[in-house]
């Protein structure tokens, strides 16, 4: 009697072991798909942040040398970091207007060549 008992208490204890196995590795397979999206998001989103520096000729212009680019983003950093003063502010503001503009200028571009125009 005791040992049927315990060989039912022991399939139980297997069967929940199995049942935690089963939720951990779901658990671990979520974790691992938020970080892998988490991941390809931030890989799109330093993409788009090369595609602007290609996009404003800075490599072009720099011959592709990427101490003289982290140089001048360093310099752009600096003058931002200038605080709240006008001077800071005047020049995002001016930086975005130009940024805005040539958006536009490429938008319109492609509208008027269908989008088959890219470098």
């Amino acid at each position: 009697m005791i040992r049927a008992e315990l060989l039912a208490l022991e399939r139980q204890i297997r069967k929940q072991a199995a049942l935690i196995h089963r939720h951990q590795a779901r658990k671990a397979r979520t974790d691992m798909r938020d970080w892998a999206k988490a991941r390809r998001e931030r890989t799109h989103h330093l993409i788009e942040l090369g595609g602007l520096v290609q996009k404003a000729g800075l490599v072009d212009l720099t011959d592709d040398d990427r101490a003289t680019l982290l140089g001048a983003f360093l310099d752009i950093a600096r003058q931002l970091r200038g605080g709240r003063n006008t001077a800071s502010g005047d020049l995002k503001i001016r930086w975005r207007r130009a940024g805005l503009h040539a958006f536009d200028r490429d938008r319109e571009h492609d509208r008027t060549t269908d989008g088959n125009d890219h470098d």
